[in-house]
């Protein structure tokens, strides 16, 4: 069990990576997608031994919303923006990344010091939730297009998804559906933010609307 979901957790790390050096919106959704699915699986990995009906219909759910819903979602903004490229972030990308590499660290090294209900499902697991967080959080701040924006919340959400599935599994499922519900209302009504910007402002650069202020 714990090679594959060491392996799982190390494809999370790198998805992160991922969208912190990379400048295409399309390939950072793609990218989500992917960690989302990767997460998806997660409940599956963590407990091969108890496939319950409950654990196979949270991960349909997981897989089925990052992976397939908040996509097209997110493609569909995409195409009525019509923007590729996050050209001018508040933060370069390979500061981006090395950033990210920092919070890869400070999160090893918080998970040796944190205190958690339990014992967790793999070493790996809980700093790489943490730093998951730290990076959707890096993204919302560091960009400029609110596309980007609805990214970094979307990782940040994972990371919440996967610390859950490792430490807290015992939670009722009612609650973890619950929060992917949460998510995709919210991603919903970002994507009708996204519409609304572009048609106002011809552009999905959320510092254009400093100009609301006159």
């Amino acid at each position: 069990m714990t090679p594959w979901l060491d392996t799982l957790m190390v494809l999370v790390v790198f998805t992160s990576l991922k969208l912190l050096g990379s400048s295409r919106l399309g390939s950072c959704i793609r990218t989500a997608a992917f960690q989302g699915v990767l997460l998806g699986f997660l409940p599956i990995v963590a407990h091969p031994g108890s496939l319950a009906p409950r654990l196979l219909f949270m991960s349909a759910a997981a897989i089925g919303l990052k992976g397939i819903v908040f996509p097209w979602l997110l493609f569909r903004a995409l195409r009525g923006a019509r923007v590729r490229r996050e050209v001018e972030p508040f933060v370069g990308y390979t500061s981006s990344l090395l950033i990210g590499v920092l919070a890869l660290i400070a999160s090893l090294w918080a998970a040796r010091h944190l205190r958690v209900p339990g014992r967790p499902i793999s070493p790996l697991l809980v700093p790489v939730a943490l730093s998951t967080m730290l990076v959707g959080l890096f993204l919302i701040i560091s960009r400029k297009k609110a596309l980007s924006q609805v990214l970094g919340y979307l990782v940040f959400e994972n990371g919440i998804y996967a610390f859950g599935v490792g430490v807290a599994y015992e939670a009722p499922l009612l609650v973890e559906l619950g929060v992917l519900l949460d998510v995709f209302v919210a991603v919903f009504v970002m994507g009708i933010a996204i519409f609304h910007i572009r048609r106002e402002f011809d552009s999905i650069d959320t510092t254009r609307l400093e100009t609301l202020r006159y």
